[in-house]
């Protein structure tokens, strides 16, 4: 769930700066603990429904 979540907050962080036109650097934090959290298998999988537009997440 640990990984689940910070993928999550990752995404959700880099929407909101955008949004704000602020630096997303802070996002990173999320970014480093999903990576040595997630198997890269799940990531990968996760990007593409993201790109898909099929992810079940709300991001």
């Amino acid at each position: 769930q640990n990984c689940w979540q910070n993928y999550l907050d990752f995404h959700r962080c880099q929407k909101a700066m955008a949004a704000r036109g602020a630096d997303a650097t802070p996002c990173q934090w999320y970014y480093r603990v999903y990576k040595s959290l997630c198997p890269t298998e799940w990531v990968t999988t996760w990007d593409e429904y993201r790109q898909e537009g099929t992810f079940p997440g709300k991001i």
